[in-house]
């Protein structure tokens, strides 16, 4: 494995990362992701659930009521791909559905009591992990944080990404 030594000879003199030099910052990603999505995947297994299951149940959960359309736009997978997570999470009782008020063939979903406590459960570790690294660090960094992380959304996704993040600081106080 690649031993990831951050040296002067990482930065060029403007401080700016040294463009050579961006496979470090792309085995950072892979071990951060690796590690924190290593928790939930161990809860996940207790239900025979995958990653798409977290993704869904933490999408509904923060915005209950959302449509089964405006979900798709968030995980940009396909109907069946979505279609077949529903299911399950339908079938074991961690979600529900609802038709449309206005349009009746319109599928409202929320997460069921049961379904709160997964999301409570799959989200404690990694609240867990990223406010510890976040105290490790001073605001000025945290923000510099923030503004990588945005800047490696697709452009046309960040205002999406902004306005979830915007939901997840009043739910989560550090």
């Amino acid at each position: 494995m690649t031993d990831i030594n951050f040296t002067q000879e990482t930065t060029v003199s403007n401080g700016k990362p040294n463009p050579c030099d961006v496979t470090s910052f792309i085995e950072l990603l892979f071990f951060a992701y690796r590690d924190f999505v290593s928790d939930p995947d161990v809860i996940l297994q207790e239900y025979g659930f995958g990653r798409a299951h977290h993704r869904v149940v933490h999408f509904i959960a923060r915005n209950p009521g959302i449509s089964v359309a405006e979900l798709l736009d968030i995980l940009q997978i396909t109907k069946q791909s979505l279609a077949r997570v529903l299911k399950q999470l339908i079938e074991t009782g961690f979600i529900r559905q609802e038709q449309g008020a206005q349009d009746r063939r319109q599928r409202l979903l929320f997460t069921t009591q049961k379904g709160e406590q997964l999301f409570d459960r799959l989200m404690e570790p990694q609240s867990r992990r990223i406010k510890q690294a976040l105290h490790q660090m001073n605001a000025d960094e945290q923000m510099i944080a923030e503004r990588f992380l945005s800047l490696l959304i697709n452009e046309d996704e960040r205002e999406l990404a902004k306005r979830m993040s915007k939901k997840i600081k009043s739910k989560v106080s550090l």
